[in-house]
């Protein structure tokens, strides 16, 4: 799948990183796309750009957006990040009992 890396990313700019990110969006309109998304703040990557400025972007996208957290203490990071995008976008109870992101969006942790 189209995926990210840091240095793809790191190119761009602290002070681009959405544009960055917004290109990844736009380059690949269908299907996955994976965006490494802790270049710089994971945190701020999940609420302002992802959940707030490119969520009506992903929402309407045919295809799902995966979010890389590739650094941070394992697992904590991964479900903190899942916790963020999920105060952004959502989630549902599966039938066992766990949480589960809408459709156009999840996580994987690549470290």
């Amino acid at each position: 799948i189209p995926a990210s890396e840091h240095s793809t990313m790191t190119s761009w700019g602290r002070e681009r990183e959405l544009d960055a990110m917004r290109n990844m969006l736009e380059q690949y309109p269908k299907g996955l796309v994976a965006c490494v998304s802790d270049s710089y703040d994971i945190f701020k990557a999940c609420e302002e750009y992802w959940g707030t400025e490119l969520k009506q972007k992903i929402q309407e996208r045919d295809g799902v957006l995966v979010v890389r957290p590739d650094s941070g203490e394992l697992p904590k990071i991964v479900l903190d990040v899942l916790a963020k995008l999920e105060g952004k976008f959502g989630s549902e109870t599966t039938a066992t009992g766990h949480k589960l992101l809408p459709p156009c969006i999840r996580v994987i942790q690549g470290d």
